[in-house]
């Protein structure tokens, strides 16, 4: 994703198909943004249903969670 400083990496799990000890216990769909911290590790920041998504990216992005897996195509 070189085109997006700072994003490195972003894991959609909308059908809650991911272990308890990734996306939690009870499932549920589940959105992680992952970035990396002043140490040079990756660290990962979950966002569930009414959850507004926060990126260091986008920072204008105002969507939730459910917004995002409420689209029809």
């Amino acid at each position: 994703m070189d085109g997006f400083p700072g994003l490195k990496q972003v894991s959609v799990d909308y059908a809650a198909l991911g272990s308890k000890e990734l996306i939690g216990d009870p499932k549920q769909p589940t959105i992680t943004i992952y970035s990396l911290s002043d140490e040079g590790e990756y660290r990962g920041e979950q966002f569930r249903g009414e959850d507004y998504i926060e990126s260091p990216t986008f920072l204008d992005l105002k969507l939730t969670v459910e917004q995002i897996f409420s689209v029809r195509y």
